[in-house]
């Protein structure tokens, strides 16, 4: 994993390689564990201000980041519970008239296929646009519970020792599997100071939590990176840190990462991602409320409620009136990522270096020629059907041409993602122009 070399704090404090605690910092700071009780894409952007309004920013001890990172490192924080809010705007076009994207590619929210629980991953992608609240608690590595409250349902995933539910309340559905028991090696090992198990923990909404946000950044920070302490805020009630993150490299799209960080505890309290275009964050997600106290143990208990329909691991289902339902096997993922960004670039080929990362891939020829508007339309309202594709694509992205021939561009605030007409996909958190260059370069 690359090391973090943070340059020194705007008040001059030493640097990484002044405070004597050298490469072992560093080296354990990057592979910290941050409790992540919750929910962060966590994760990411978000009309809150009044939430966090307090009485002005704190007056706390100067603090270099190197030191801000180590205190991140050492927190014993076992016990959290609270209320996080998080809004994202990746700034996606609005889409022509009669056309949405639902959770199963239906248009809408709901359940699964088949009446089955929608996974935490299906319900992840809706963290990806708008306000969302989500309340969290865990009681060390065996005991998490993440609830994603929306206007009249909720959706819960709760951990509770072997034992792992999710509950969609507006279907009344319920998965049940048994958690991933946690590596014997080491005490502590693969678990999050925050009383989330790190490898062994749900995955899935988890993802958008200030304190696993904050871990994935400042893991994949290296040489690239530009690391400092920004001051000083209060969030939730309490008197926070600000570690401010910036690529050096002139073709990343991200602005900055800043991460407010308790003074007392050393927990991520809010993460925001902002892009270098300007304009509303990108990711801001936020403790409201947060309490290091015991939560109460009913608090990890789950029963199915009367009536619901429950879907074991093994896809099968246990209650009454089971239907065609799909396998549940992966029903509790990995959070999502996006290759080349932190995320699964299995397949890819990845170039460039930390925040200027490209990666490659073939989408298949049939893909290069939707993009390029030759897709087949079928028999009935052929014209119209081509038509309509025509102002999607237009409506998402722009075409650029090249050595490489020519593709179309689509663009968020964050992400720019070139397919070209025989299929090609270059994928990263960089500039059209830098896509366009790697194109070039591949072929």
């Amino acid at each position: 994993m690359a090391r973090i070399q943070p340059t020194p704090d705007t008040d001059g404090a030493a640097g990484p390689d002044g405070d004597g605690g050298g490469t072992g910092r560093r080296r354990k700071a990057v592979r910290y564990a941050v409790p992540v009780a919750v929910a962060g894409v966590a994760a990411a952007t978000i009309g809150i201000t009044s939430a966090f309004a307090g009485t002005g920013d704190p007056d706390l001890p100067k603090i270099s980041a190197q030191d801000l990172i180590a205190k991140m490192a050492q927190s014993d924080t076992q016990r959290i519970s609270g209320t996080v809010k998080i809004s994202t705007d990746l700034g996606l076009p609005s889409l022509p008239s009669g056309a949405s994207f639902g959770a199963d590619g239906q248009g809408g929210k709901g359940g699964g296929k088949g009446g089955a629980a929608p996974s935490p991953e299906s319900k992840l992608t809706e963290l990806l646009s708008g306000t969302h609240t989500l309340r969290v608690a865990a009681d060390g590595p065996d005991k998490q519970r993440l609830s994603l409250v929306e206007r009249a349902a909720e959706y819960s995933v709760i951990r509770n020792g072997d034992q792992l539910w999710a509950y969609d309340s507006a279907s009344n559905t319920v998965h049940h599997s048994k958690a991933p028991q946690a590596p014997a090696e080491g005490k502590g090992k693969g678990k999050d100071k925050g009383g989330k198990g790190g490898q062994d923990a749900p995955k899935g909404l988890e993802a958008a939590s200030p304190q696993e946000l904050a871990k994935k950044v400042l893991a994949a920070s290296d040489e690239s990176t530009s690391i400092t302490v920004g001051g000083t805020a209060k969030v939730a009630g309490r008197d926070a840190y600000q570690l401010v993150i910036k690529p050096k490299q002139g073709e990343s799209t991200v602005g900055s990462v800043r991460i407010a960080v308790d003074a007392k505890s050393g927990v991520p309290l809010k993460f925001t991602l902002a892009a270098k275009s300007g304009g509303k964050a990108v990711v801001d997600a936020g403790f409201t409320k947060v309490d290091f106290g015991k939560p109460a143990a009913d608090t990890f208990a789950f029963t199915p409620p009367k009536g619901a329909k429950v879907t074991e691991a093994d896809g099968k289902d246990a209650g009454k009136g089971a239907g065609a339902g799909r396998d549940h096997k992966n029903a509790l993922p990995e959070a999502l990522g996006l290759p080349g960004v932190g995320g699964d670039a299995s397949g890819a080929k990845v170039t460039g270096e930390g925040w200027a990362s490209i990666a490659q891939f073939s989408a298949g020829k049939d893909a290069g020629a939707a993009v390029a508007g030759k897709g087949k339309s079928g028999a009935k309202g052929g014209e119209k059907n081509a038509a309509d594709a025509g102002a999607l694509l237009d409506s998402l992205g722009g075409k650029v041409s090249g050595g490489f021939g020519s593709g179309r561009v689509f663009s968020t605030k964050i992400v720019n993602a070139l397919v070209t007409d025989d299929g090609k996909v270059f994928v990263g958190a960089v500039s059209k122009d830098a896509l366009v260059k790697a194109a070039n370069a591949a072929k």
